[in-house]
């Protein structure tokens, strides 16, 4: 069968049955064509390899496509969700939801990060927000997805993506995430990994930056069993690593949050390596080889070393007043660093969401109630593994709950409406899992509240819960009673049976932490843990970073522990589900071809198993006979009555069908209250529509041409009447000047002729004695002289007006002109303002100001000086009408002008780049090698300055400052290092107003004070010259200061300890078997390659 024969909707199929369902998908699969349609679903076979169909010319295609005009594709999804979010298609605007279904391994992921970018590049937007809404995935990506046995990028949460719109344009973003499976922190089945984010770590993290942070070889650390990758795969984590920091900038992340991140992220792998042993009293220690684990674990987490330690081996206990502390057996402890560790790792992702969603908030001054929303589900999918424990039930729940959303949508609301509504109907069976959803979440007897109950029980265990169901469950079709040594038992989904391992259960569903350590960690000097445990959480069982007005600390604490992990996820799910149905669905089924992740391979039996409890045969079925879209009587009036062209008809039954005749269209139906159409009348209709929408562009074009070509006449006649008027003028001024002239001539000549005649000299009048001044009153000098009186105001009728005299018009001109150089001169003013305090110590290199940088000029300026320049010139000027700047590049037929904005964050960011920079020599220096979109041009030559000497523009003489080489280059003694105070501060002193550098001190911990003060102590004594010399070197390199944890010298004190105590005892403990494992490098290789010079070693050895 050619693939051009081969049907690309399912739903027009004549023979349908398994073998026909599975020809054709087969036959498109083996072509690459993956997509495949049932009607307006979507069917999407992961290839398991690059295909050449998300390109942008084929984004292109797929805007404001007809279904029929291209072949299936996801981008036509999201087109479509976006169209019917506009209003643009057969219902008014509503909200959209996209559900994205299938297997683990089957393509969800991806799929979800396609329909983001379609929808991004539908919105027309050129606002930063949309970059930074497409690095929300590979962020959450690196700290929520892990690789297990089906999938090498499982999602071990599940997310609802909401976007929200304002007209076309994306306004905001919001995340919500549903059970992070946290488990996985401490324990990984074999074959399986930790979250990504702990192997990009060491993989991007450079080797001074690891010591920072606390981090040896990733082989030494037990919750990574103790386990590595190639170097082919670690080149690829690198390459994850620094698309990860780059997403935390360009979402807003500030640096000293960052590196508060990886700190935590480290002192939890820190905690893990810490091993117990009882001692004689009976109470536990923590091993000679481990403590070194326990002293990195407390400075990464800012703490103190035997708070921690008490947290650990001990509970504190107040009872009528008295403090009681019981001590932990083994297993209780390490029970309880694992606990700590995952409570920990949890609290980060859930406040990595929360600050995402504070960041990508849509404004303030917004009005929420008209933003549109498109929603995008991507939740883990169906899994059955060899050992199924808590999180598989709960993964496996929400896909029966999203499957019965589907066969609710599909399938049931459907024929229940044919019902209703009188239309003749053959009733389709399909498989409805509703007994399956009960037997969960019924209360009192649903198997979660049955787990709540058993939780509450102190003395009850996992056996207890297991027999407690048997007894409820063991005649329920979709149970079966599991005869173990191990608490078992098994569910029959709609995907087929899955046995659960008990163990474990009522501990995770407790979730719970000792209550020293949320107080511990509330008091640590580290922000971000403080902020992680003071944060409340929701209902939902979402951090709430924000607090409600302030209440005991303890109340907040027992409030939000009172619910369960179970409940918490019952309760989101619930929340998901009213969205949703509130929503107009889009359904997109992932199918995986094969369990082995090879492209080019389609297993019949695998496939045909998904298809048959995915109800493929059964939807296609309903979407060829069944009536997929139901609109009622006034919805379809209003929305088509344009098509009768008639004004002010009524929305009653009768206007719909005379709309309808008028159409054309065939096999609809009328019920009761309701018309049934199939899918492809919402198309149909939207032509007939696009049609009287042209129909109506040609009469407004023809309307305005005519009322513009009418003006033109009317114009052009005034004009000419103007021109005639004119000419007049003109004639009747010159003939006045002709007669002026010659009564000037006859004046002059009887002058002439009179002064021929002598007459006699005539007398001057006599003049007239002055008269006598009348005697005033003195005059008060110290008062002001009498006012003349006021003329009286001229009647209104002829008053002046602003045209009766040139003059006062062209004053009034020129006071406006005044005015707005005024403001434009104070705007510049308040611009160099801004420059000057928070951009000029950026930018400056050396000293100076770099020779690219050429200060605020105009457009015109910029393109004057490039004018000449070769191609690839270019400079970065400050912007003139707001606080950024302006990259101006000689292009190939013209000057281009790129935005550059600045993040809240204090990074550079070209406005439509996806990559923010710390600096503008950094941006300059990428784009050198990286083109710049959409013209992919390469920065080459700068523009330097006009003279050598100083620089070009006034508003940046006295801000460059010369430093010396001599001192730029020599740092070996401690003068050298007060020279190079010396210069930063005068540097500084420069761009800080007097008034705001006292409140430009750091306000650093007291801690940290007693360390500053004895480092410069040491420093007074010359006992830390070679360490002054090395972190100046290192930061002159760097161009910029490191931000260090709050208690870097701890950590590196630990590390120290731990790094001795390896070189003699290389040997480790698996978590999973309990062997002992020797790492690939021997001690002495690994301290040569992973370990570098420790700073301030010479200062310890001394010590």
């Amino acid at each position: 069968m050619s693939v051009s024969s081969l049907p690309e909707d399912l739903a027009t199929l004549s023979e349908l049955n398994e073998s026909a369902l599975l020809d054709v998908l087969g036959t498109r699969f083996r072509h690459d064509h993956i997509y495949t349609y049932i009607g307006d679903i979507l069917i999407a076979i992961n290839p398991f390899k690059y295909l050449p169909l998300y390109e942008k010319s084929e984004a292109e295609k797929y805007k404001s496509c007809s279904k029929n005009s291209l072949p299936p594709h996801i981008f036509a999804v999201a087109d479509r969700a976006y169209r019917s979010m506009l209003g643009r298609l057969a219902s008014g605007p509503k909200n959209q939801c996209i559900v994205i279904s299938g297997e683990s391994g089957a393509g969800k992921t991806e799929s979800t990060k396609l329909l983001l970018r379609q929808i991004m590049e539908l919105s027309k937007g050129n606002s930063q927000l949309e970059r930074q809404v497409l690095q929300v995935n590979p962020l959450l990506e690196a700290f929520g997805n892990a690789q297990t046995v089906m999938n090498d990028n499982s999602s071990r949460f599940g997310k609802y993506i909401q976007l929200r719109f304002h007209n076309t344009a994306v306004k905001g973003a919001k995340i919500n995430e549903y059970l992070l499976e946290k488990s996985r922190v401490v324990h990984q089945d074999e074959g399986e990994r930790n979250f990504h984010i702990f192997y990009y770590m060491f993989a991007g993290i450079s080797a001074t930056d690891q010591e920072v942070y606390g981090l040896l070889d990733p082989k030494f650390y037990r919750y990574l069993n103790h386990n590595y990758g190639t170097d082919e795969t670690v080149q690829q984590w690198n390459v994850k690593y620094q698309e990860v920091c780059n997403a935390l900038d360009m979402v807003g992340f500030l640096e000293q949050e960052q590196v508060d991140l990886m700190t935590i992220l480290a002192g939890v792998l820190s905690l893990g390596n810490i091993i117990y042993e009882p001692q004689d009293t009976g109470i536990l220690k923590v091993t000679d080889q481990s403590k070194g684990w326990l002293k990195a674990a407390a400075g990464q987490f800012g703490v103190e070393e035997e708070e921690l330690l008490k947290c650990l081996i001990c509970t504190m206990a107040v009872t009528r007043g008295e403090s009681i502390k019981r001590y932990h057996s083994k297993q209780q402890a390490e029970d309880a660093r694992d606990s700590i560790a995952k409570v920990a790792y949890g609290r980060v992702f859930g406040w990595i969401v929360s600050k995402i969603n504070h960041l990508l908030a849509p404004k303030e001054d917004m009005d929420t109630e008209e933003l549109q929303e498109i929603g995008i589900l991507d939740i883990f999918g169906f899994e059955n593994f060899a050992v199924n424990r808590y999180e598989q039930m709960c993964i496996n729940l929400a896909n029966e709950q999203l499957q019965y959303f589907f066969n609710h949508h599909i399938f049931l609301m459907q024929q229940n409406e044919y019902k209703q509504e009188g239309i003749e109907w053959e009733a389709i069976t399909f498989k409805d899992n509703k007994a399956i959803l009960d037997l969960f979440l019924a209360k009192p007897l649903g198997m979660f509240s049955l787990l709540d109950e058993q939780t509450a029980f102190p003395r009850a265990t996992d056996r207890t819960f297991v027999d407690k169901i048997n007894n409820s469950f063991k005649g329920n079709p979709h149970y079966k009673v599991e005869r173990s040594h191990s608490p078992a038992f098994t569910v029959i989904h709609y995907a087929g049976k899955v046995q659960y391992n008990a163990s474990g259960f009522l501990e995770k569903n407790r979730d719970t932490i000792p209550a020293s350590i949320r107080g511990l960690f509330i008091n640590s000097i580290t922000p971000l843990l403080s902020v992680l445990f003071t944060a409340t959480v929701s209902r939902t069982g979402t951090l709430m970073a924000q607090q409600r007005p302030r209440q005991r600390a303890e109340d907040n604490f027992n409030s939000t522990r009172k619910q369960s992990v179970g409940a918490q996820f019952r309760h989101s799910l619930a929340v998901l589900m009213e969205k949703m149905f509130a929503a107009n669905p889009h359904f997109i089924r992932c199918v995986k071809p094969n369990i082995n992740k090879l492209p080019n391979q389609l297993d019949s039996k695998i496939f045909m198993d998904q298809l048959r409890y995915n109800g493929l045969l059964e939807t296609i079925r309903i979407r060829k006979d069944g009536y997929s879209w139901r609109p009622f009587f006034e919805e379809f009036a209003e929305r088509y009555g344009i098509l009768l062209i008639t004004p002010n008809i009524s929305f009653t039954k009768e206007s719909c069908l005379a709309i309808l005749q008028t159409t054309g269209l065939k096999d609809w139906k009328s019920g009761k209250s309701r018309l049934f159409f199939k899918y492809w009348h919402q198309d149909q209709l939207a032509k007939c529509i696009e049609r009287l929408e042209k129909a109506a562009i040609i009469i407004q074009k023809s309307y305005k041409r005519f009322r513009c070509q009418s003006r033109y006449k009317i114009l052009l006649a005034e004009l000419q009447i103007q021109r005639q008027q004119e000419l007049e003028r003109q004639i009747e001024e010159r003939r006045q000047i002709e007669l002026e002239q010659e009564m000037e001539r006859k004046k002059q000549e009887m002058e002439w002729k009179n002064e021929k005649l002598v007459a006699p000299p005539v007398p001057l009048p006599r003049k007239k004695k002055p008269l006598p001044r009348p005697r005033s009153a003195a005059v008060d000098k110290f008062h002001n002289a009498v006012q003349p009186p006021v003329p009286r105001p001229r009647s209104k009728l002829v008053e002046a007006t602003p045209f009766d005299n040139s003059r006062d018009h062209l004053a009034n001109s020129w006071l406006q002109e005044q005015t707005d150089k005024e403001q434009r001169i104070n705007k510049k003013r308040a611009t160099i303002r801004w420059f000057k305090e928070t951009q000029a110590r950026k930018v400056l290199q050396n000293g100076t100001f770099p020779c690219w940088f050429h200060g605020m000029i105009t457009r015109r300026e910029s393109e004057d000086l490039l004018a000449n320049q070769p191609l690839g010139c270019f400079l970065i000027r400050v912007s003139g009408s707001r606080e950024g700047y302006t990259l101006t590049f000689r292009g190939v037929d013209r000057c281009r002008h790129y935005m550059i904005e600045m993040q809240p964050n204090g990074k550079y960011v070209i406005l439509g780049e996806d990559r923010a920079h710390p600096s503008l020599p950094d941006l300059v220096e990428y784009y050198k090698t990286v083109g710049i979109q959409p013209f992919m041009e390469v920065l080459t030559t700068p523009c330097g300055q006009k003279c050598d000497n100083e620089t070009d523009y006034e508003e940046l003489r006295n801000f460059s400052v010369k430093i010396n080489p001599q001192e730029n280059s020599s740092f070996n003694t401690m003068a050298d290092v007060l020279t190079h105070d010396r210069v930063h501060n005068a540097l500084s002193k420069l761009f800080v107003p007097p008034e705001s550098q006292l409140s430009m001190q750091p306000q650093v911990p007291p801690v940290m004070k007693k360390i500053i003060d004895r480092k410069l102590q040491a420093a007074a004594s010359g006992e830390m010259t070679a360490v002054n010399s090395e972190n100046w070197n290192e930061a002159e390199q760097q161009g910029r200061t490191h931000t260090l944890p709050r208690l870097h010298p701890s950590i590196r004190l630990a590390m120290r300890e731990i790094q001795q105590v390896l070189e003699q005892q290389p040997t480790f403990h698996s978590p999973n078997t309990g062997k002992e494992v020797v790492p690939e490098l021997p001690p002495k290789q690994f301290k040569e390659r992973h370990r570098p010079p420790l700073l301030g070693s010479e200062h310890y050895n001394k010590k």
